[in-house]
């Protein structure tokens, strides 16, 4: 039988969730990372449209990505070369028929955000000058929305989780979970790996992983999301143009890498998989975005999906199971897990260390059973399975 590697916690997925639980918790434990595919960060975290924004996702999330903004604005030392936010703003526009809806979501915003503010139709115009006067019947702007580095962000994390001590081991894709004498044991093909704490931050594949371990799923459902490049319009310097995103989440365009990104926003229910964008979700993020401004699309210079995995009430999931000792879920980010990391992996580390949620977090509101997975599985502690095997 192959030798056992053992760690004080064990964690499955190498997305920003996995990698950022990793650097905080190798701070005081020592941490294994097991990564299905060849690279950390290949499925929802290299998908990510990278905006730091404090308006979108239910009021925890904001509270989250409020209290995240300090480290993604000032990161420690050594963590990356350069700023991992850069600005953007974010432009929230509304058809007529749409204008309580955003009458409402100003009032909502401004609640957390008070540097939220309407805008006039000419200034909206002024500032990506493409729309169009007659689709435009109001616009709020979040000036301080930002562009988040995703890659200098994981790579921050996994750097640190190394420094500190941490295991990284890819190609390691989950065969079989088993519980014996109080140990977690999860067998891969990079070996068989051990900790009495192991944390679910498998993305879409959270409530399959679960389900290896003989603990019922939460119901967290992947939705699949589309988005694509346009080549920049001829004539117009984008550079500063803020993200533009429709009240009803019906599409969205920002700027990215010297071309426009623009997404259907579509919310399209998945399994678990490596997603791709599919031709008619592209078509119709074209055909709204040319309903919206001036352009034209004549050509798509790529396009690609990736899955925002939520739980039923778009919060996310952090804490132990209460049915399994040991086992703690890091799971349903949905599309928030980039801005909501800092925030998400202090929390881990906190709950898993025993200890109280950080104060400036409990400052913003937030709490452990907010975010607990008893809120889904009030199930009492049940005993663990001594073995449970599958694919995940």
């Amino acid at each position: 039988m192959s030798e056992v590697a053992h760690a004080d916690v064990v964690i499955l997925g190498g997305g920003i969730a996995g990698a950022g639980a990793a650097y905080e918790i190798a701070k005081t434990r020592s941490v294994i990372l097991l990564e299905r595919e060849s690279v950390c960060g290949y499925h929802a975290t290299g998908r990510s449209a990278a905006s730091f924004t404090e308006n979108y996702g239910t009021g925890l999330v904001r509270r989250l990505a409020l209290g995240s903004r300090p480290f993604l604005a000032s990161p420690p030392a050594g963590f990356c070369e350069h700023p991992l936010l850069s600005p953007r703003g974010m432009l929230t526009i509304a058809r007529a028929d749409q204008m309580e809806r955003l009458d409402a979501e100003l009032a909502r915003a401004r609640l957390l955000v008070p540097s939220i503010v309407p805008v006039s139709i000419d200034d909206a115009l002024a500032r990506v000058p493409v729309l169009r006067r007659d689709y435009l019947a109001g616009a709020i702007l979040e000036p301080h929305s930002m562009d988040i580095d995703v890659d200098a962000l994981q790579n921050g994390f996994l750097r640190g989780a190394r420094a500190a001590g941490a295991r990284i081991v890819t190609r390691a894709q989950v065969r079989g979970i088993a519980c014996r004498n109080g140990e977690w044991q999860v067998e891969t093909p990079a070996g068989l790996f051990a900790a009495p704490v192991m944390v679910d931050a498998a993305g879409a594949w959270a409530d399959e992983v679960a389900q290896m371990a003989g603990i019922a799923p939460l119901g967290l459902q992947p939705l699949r999301r589309t988005a694509f490049n346009i080549p920049a319009p001829v004539g117009h310097s984008i550079a500063h143009w803020p993200l533009v995103n429709d009240v009803g989440e019906e599409f969205y365009v920002k700027v990215a890498g010297g071309q426009l990104m623009v997404s259907p926003a579509d919310a399209t229910p998945s399994k678990p998989m490596d997603a791709w964008a599919d031709d008619m979700d592209v078509a119709i993020g074209a055909e709204r975005l040319e309903r919206a401004t001036h352009l034209t699309v004549t050509r798509v210079s790529h396009s690609w999906a990736g899955l925002r995995t939520f739980a039923a009430d778009r919060s996310p999931v952090v804490g132990f199971d209460p049915r399994a000792e040991g086992f703690f879920w890091l799971a349903g980010q949905g599309g928030y897990g980039i801005k909501t990391s800092s925030s998400l992996s202090r929390i881990a580390a906190a709950l898993i260390g025993g200890q109280d949620l950080p104060d400036d977090l409990q400052r913003l509101g937030i709490s452990a059973s907010d975010l607990s997975p008893a809120r889904f599985a009030p199930a009492p502690q049940v005993s663990s399975p001594s073995t449970t095997r599958g694919a995940a």
